[in-house]
């Protein structure tokens, strides 16, 4: 794949620029909180003089309508008013927890580490100490760059799995025109392949030369029909998938080394499936292969048939390296290979073939140094 600067650079500028927006919705919304709270801290430094006011005031002297104004203007600031004598007051808190002395020497406390306390002072003389917190309005929005920072995630998230899944959507259309193309180029040259080897049968040839040729040929028509299966709803007939195993695992066998042993084992003796022949061959295919290459041509393979009350369940084996169990997973997603040609397509193809297209399971059942065995399960026919 071709690297684009431009790409990379966009890229980057986008991510620069989401970080200033960030920073200065960050930045603006501390600013607004210290500015609110100095406000606040000016209300309570005026309802301190006011309650120092009052205090001093004689019970002949009228204190006038500020005092009771500045008091009664303050609903929301949570107070804990500490007189010389050691009396306690509460103010904008519940009434039943002034005499709860525990919970107050908490509040206190708390309120301390959020506000600086006012001393009440009148001519010299100490009168009262005014603890109060935070206001309903500034604890909200103190917690408000959290809010804000887990939606700019949340929209961050959904914009990169919306491109994420797009260019997935993409690459599946890219890989089905690639294999519908290929399929279309192969016909050609495999027209010409048929019409040589009728003209061959005229000649003074051996019949076995032919045959094996058309054997070929067959099998090259097969491939074609597969890649033109890509990107297609594949139509399902019943078939019985003891004889498409074994067929694909004979056809395999006669084209491989002889340094590899292959055995096949079947604990029922027909169970009919519904299949699109043409993609289950290609599955068989796929992981025969997969484990002669991870055997690296010499070893044993095996394929195992069992069945269960609703499904069937087919084993490939072999004796290859082995695959570590953190990797059971994603040798099933693309580009995952341990080969140092090849793209790492095969298992991938053969998962979507096995899940989507036939509604079936394929997993790693187990694996250790001693070998790997593949499980693919489907659904019986009753």
């Amino acid at each position: 794949m071709k690297f684009n600067p431009k790409n990379k650079t966009s890229n980057v500028v986008l991510s620069i620029s989401a970080f200033v927006i960030v920073s200065l919705i960050l930045w603006n919304t501390n600013s607004f909180f210290k500015k609110f709270k100095e406000e606040e801290r000016q209300k309570m430094e005026i309802w301190a003089t006011a309650h120092s006011e009052l205090l001093q005031a004689s019970l002949e002297d009228d204190p006038g309508d500020l005092p009771l104004k500045v008091f009664q203007n303050n609903t929301s600031t949570p107070m804990i008013l500490v007189n010389k004598d050691g009396s306690i007051k509460t103010n904008n808190m519940p009434a039943e927890v002034a005499l709860d002395t525990t919970y107050i020497k908490q509040k206190i406390l708390k309120f301390s580490s959020e506000n600086t306390p006012i001393s009440i002072d009148q001519q010299g003389e100490h009168l009262a100490i005014l603890y109060y917190g935070n206001s309903e309005v500034l604890n909200k929005l103190k917690y408000y760059p959290i809010a804000l920072l887990l939606i700019i995630l949340l929209f961050g998230a959904v914009i990169f799995f919306f491109f994420k899944t797009n260019k997935a959507s993409e690459q599946n259309k890219l890989w089905a025109g690639m294999a519908k193309e290929t399929a279309h180029q192969i016909g050609t040259p495999l027209s010409s392949l048929l019409g040589w080897n009728e003209l061959l049968k005229t000649e003074n040839i051996n019949p076995d030369i032919t045959r094996e040729i058309e054997k070929d040929i067959s099998r090259l028509e097969t491939i074609t029909d597969r890649f033109s299966k890509i990107g297609s709803l594949p139509k399902l007939d019943r078939y019985d998938i003891v004889r498409e195993t074994k067929d694909a695992f004979e056809y395999l066998k006669l084209r491989s080394s002889k340094l590899i042993h292959f055995s096949f084992d079947s604990k029922i003796d027909a169970q009919e499936v519904m299949l699109n022949q043409s993609l289950y061959n290609w599955t068989i295919e796929n992981l025969v292969k997969n484990g002669i290459d991870a055997m690296r041509g010499r070893g044993s393979i095996g394929i195992q048939i069992t069945k269960d009350s609703s499904h069937v369940n087919i084993l490939v084996s072999d004796t290859g390296h082995g695959i570590a169990k953190s990797d059971y997973k994603a040798i099933f997603n693309p580009g995952v290979t341990s080969k140092k040609r090849g793209w790492g397509l095969g298992l991938s193809l053969v998962k979507r073939i096995v899940e989507e297209y036939h509604q079936g399971k394929i997993k790693v059942l187990s694996s250790s140094k001693e070998g790997t065995i593949m499980q693919i399960s489907l659904k019986a026919n009753i």
